[in-house]
């Protein structure tokens, strides 16, 4: 591979706290090298601009069987908001919500990112979705299967069984080249088989004999039990609704008590993702108001909890969440179509469009709401910026966030957009709050804090010699920021260039080539447990639809694995 020079631009990397410093960096067989070991680089000329890590987001939704329902589901997605194909890529792209496998590996490309994590991967489906992250150009993927309503997972946590538990954890990761626990609505997508939800940490999975609070703290010992390189990722209960920000702290307090084990950096013991659709006050949608401030006070006390914001961006989009309950509530709100999917013995999911407007005073408060939560943190690399593409809007808006997050004036201009303005600034402190984020805050919410939080940051996230050569240019002045913030957002969207593994992928906005992409996956060691063996044969037998044999993921599924090796038989 050839020898790179990026020249003299200003660098961000929170990993190794540089903070705007004017920098070379070498890059040699794919690897950022120090620029001694380079003998004839060819030259990116980096001046004036600014230099990150390549992008790492820690939860989207991308790849998989509701990303494809949802494709399907909205042909006016597909067919009306599509570009025309590219000169320099080699596959159309389509869609804007639900886009195509190939605009979404393109469209990240461009923004400046290399990984993105799938966070809810249904094991039943893995083959699905390792196919379509095959079909995903360029950047890295990794893929998370739920367990917060499988089956053996309630019946193990149930009898307080951890390591049976932990055994059962790691074969499924290996079954499905997972790489790690999500839980979503715990319990609650089970209850939604029998037409019920658990909207409350304490109230009773039905037939199970178990709360969501013991299924969180039970899956808290399963992740650290195995030193996993991520923690246990939580999607709360009772989403969505008003009020329900007491049921998130209470989520939040089982945390208290437990300490991070792993041997990966990672400091948090409980993610929790899109928080914005968690810290609602009031009790109905007439008198709805945040809390962020409570859910970040918290939070901010509490370093063993990492966040994500979940930021709406007031676009049309489609909603999809293997939160089956929530989506039924939510067509029950807008009256528009429908999907439901019962996974067995596993999970659920749904999917519905919506529509978040500035003319409706709930999505401009939730609007508020999302940038409340960064703007209050203390601790911006346990605070990273997602969308959950696609439900709170696509993740192609990522620089419009990180224009609100860096600019009071360009909240200001989309404020004046809300037909509610007054009721907004009631209901929320956004019109107080006269922070500004700088860029190395913006490289710890997108590069540093979201690979530290996954456990990868000896490969992402940084730019210290020996890790892997993915290198974002922006065309950002950080001594002369444009005064217009559409600038800003402007930049974020096509980066001057990208670097994936030593090779020029993006120049000038414009994907350019495709390097080779990689699936991550953790493959976890385990002392060998016998009962758990049997318990997955007797399941097999009797419950699922599909033999044994046929659910394990054949390795002509798995696109160029990179293993992520854990011992937990010590």
């Amino acid at each position: 591979m050839s020898e790179l020079l990026i020249r003299n631009g200003f660098v961000f990397d929170p990993l190794q706290g540089i903070k705007g410093d004017r920098m070379d960096i070498g890059i040699k067989d794919g690897k950022i090298v120090e620029t001694s070991a380079l003998s004839n680089p060819k030259t990116i000329d980096a001046s004036g601009m600014t230099v990150m890590a390549g992008g790492v987001d820690v939860h989207s939704h991308v790849v998989g069987p509701k990303v494809n329902v949802g494709r399907l589901f909205r042909p006016e997605d597909k067919l009306f908001k599509s570009p025309h194909k590219s000169p320099t890529c080699s596959r159309m792209e389509m869609g804007s919500s639900v886009p195509s496998t190939f605009k979404t590996g393109y469209d990240y490309a461009r923004m400046g990112y290399v990984f993105v994590n799938e966070a809810a991967m249904p094991p039943l489906h893995s083959p699905h979705v390792h196919e379509e992250i095959r079909d995903t150009p360029i950047i890295d993927n990794a893929a998370m299967p739920v367990f917060g309503n499988n089956w053996f997972t309630l019946e193990y946590l149930k009898n307080n069984e951890i390591e049976n538990n932990a055994a059962y954890t790691a074969w499924l990761l290996q079954a499905t080249r997972g790489f790690g626990i999500k839980v979503v609505n715990p319990g609650g997508s089970e209850a939604w088989g029998w037409g019920l939800n658990c909207v409350h940490i304490h109230d009773p999975v039905p037939y199970f004999d178990i709360t969501p609070a013991r299924i969180i703290k039970g899956l808290i010992e399963t992740n650290e039990h195995l030193g996993l390189p991520h923690s246990m990722h939580l999607h709360c209960n009772n989403l969505g609704n008003p009020g329900n920000y007491t049921d998130t702290l209470e989520s939040l307090r089982l945390a208290e008590g437990y300490t991070p084990k792993n041997n990966f950096g990672r400091e948090q013991v409980m993610h929790v993702t899109h928080l914005q659709f968690h810290a609602y006050g009031g009790d109905s949608w007439g008198n709805v108001e945040s809390r962020s401030k409570d859910i970040m006070d918290y939070v901010n006390a509490h370093d063993n909890i990492t966040v994500d914001m979940g930021q709406v961006t007031l676009d049309e989009t489609t909603t999809m969440t293997a939160d089956g309950p929530f989506e039924h509530h939510l067509r029950a709100l807008n009256n528009l179509k429908w999907a439901n999917v019962d996974v067995e013995l596993e999970t659920a999911a749904g999917v519905v469009p919506y529509i978040y407007s500035p003319k409706v005073k709930v999505c401009t408060i939730q609007w508020a709401v999302g940038l409340e939560l960064a703007l209050f943190s203390k601790d911006l690399m346990r605070t990273f910026i997602t969308t959950d593409h696609p439900n709170a809007g696509p993740f192609t808006r990522y620089p419009r966030v990180i224009t609100w997050l860096m600019s009071r004036a360009a909240r200001d201009e989309t404020m004046k957009t809300f037909k509610w303005l007054d009721r907004t600034i009631e209901s929320t402190s956004i019109d107080s709050i006269d922070r500004e984020l700088d860029l190395y805050e913006i490289a710890q919410m997108t590069r540093a804090g979201p690979a530290k939080a996954l456990g990868i940051s000896d490969m992402y996230g940084g730019l210290a010699p020996g890790m892997d050569a993915d290198i974002a240019v922006y065309p950002l002045n950080p001594e002369d920021m444009p005064s217009d913030p559409a600038a800003i957002e402007k930049a974020f969207s096509r980066c001057a260039w990208l670097v994936k593994d030593g090779i020029v992928t993006v120049r000038d906005g414009e994907v350019v080539s495709e390097p080779a992409k990689r699936t991550i996956w953790v493959d976890v060691k385990v002392p060998e447990n016998a009962q758990v063996q049997r318990d997955i044969y007797e399941h097999f037998l009797r419950h699922y639809s599909v033999k044994l044999d046929n659910y394990s993921l054949f390795e002509e599924h798995l696109h160029n694995p990179r293993v992520i090796e854990v011992n937990a038989a010590q």
